[in-house]
């Protein structure tokens, strides 16, 4: 099999999350909010391999005809961004005004950060919140807290994204991979798992979605609070 072989079979790969998005939206529309979220722990998997494959591949070189930057960045404002935000509002976890007020900020505010160009920084982590509202809308599914915290959460990362705040990117960030890697795959596994039993509010799946949640959302603030060790030349 040729170089150009593997790179199409790549960004067919990737395309797999757009299916992955229509089957969660379907799920929700009927919301079936467990099943709507098995779709988007997959799409999230789809994501998180496609990357490494498209750079390995080296997709840019032998598969040009397809964008696959293009493609991957309208899948994930679908499965990050759309129909999470649908979720929010629908399930009814923050009602009335609130709830419009919620996805008009997500959809809106990320539709921005998606289409601006200095979204990375030098060590490929994200400048600004990265509009992963799939992880943090499961979150919510899986705690419930009160609706004025629910509420002062999406504010909250919402302007994060506009600001200079970093937040690591768990497969290529290379400072604290090590840890960062093992517990984004502990994530998936806890947000598969919530999602599986629905929502069972005695899981244990709740509080290692917040554990791991907690350390991939601050740590790449820990980051620029902690200067890295100059390595001796």
């Amino acid at each position: 099999m040729t170089r150009e072989t593997k790179a199409y079979l790549v960004h067919l790969f990737t395309a797999i999350g757009a299916v992955c998005a229509m089957l969660a939206m379907l799920a929700a529309v009927e919301e079936k909010w467990g099943l709507m979220f098995l779709w988007l722990v997959v799409a999230f998997v789809v994501d998180g391999i496609d990357g490494p494959l498209a750079r390995r591949y080296d997709v840019k070189a032998n598969a040009p005809q397809i964008d696959g930057v293009l493609m991957d960045l309208i899948i994930d404002y679908l499965t990050y961004v759309f129909i999470p935000a649908y979720a929010l509002f629908k399930s009814g976890i923050l009602p009335d005004w609130t709830g419009w007020l919620a996805i008009i900020v997500i959809v809106f505010t990320s539709a921005l950060y998606f289409a601006d160009t200095r979204m990375k920084t030098k060590d490929y982590s994200f400048a600004g919140f990265p509009g992963c509202w799939n992880m943090v809308v499961i979150v919510l599914f899986a705690t419930d807290p009160n609706f004025w915290i629910t509420l002062g959460i999406v504010v909250a990362l919402a302007v994060a994204m506009f600001t200079p705040l970093k937040f690591i990117h768990p497969v290529r960030t290379e400072r604290w991979r090590a840890v960062s890697l093992p517990l984004a795959m502990a994530w998936t596994g806890f947000a598969g798992w919530a999602a599986w039993e629905d929502f069972h509010p005695g899981s244990w799946a709740q509080w290692g979605i917040v554990a791991t949640s907690t350390y991939l959302l601050f740590a790449g603030i820990l980051q620029q609070l902690i200067p890295a060790r100059v390595r001796p030349a």
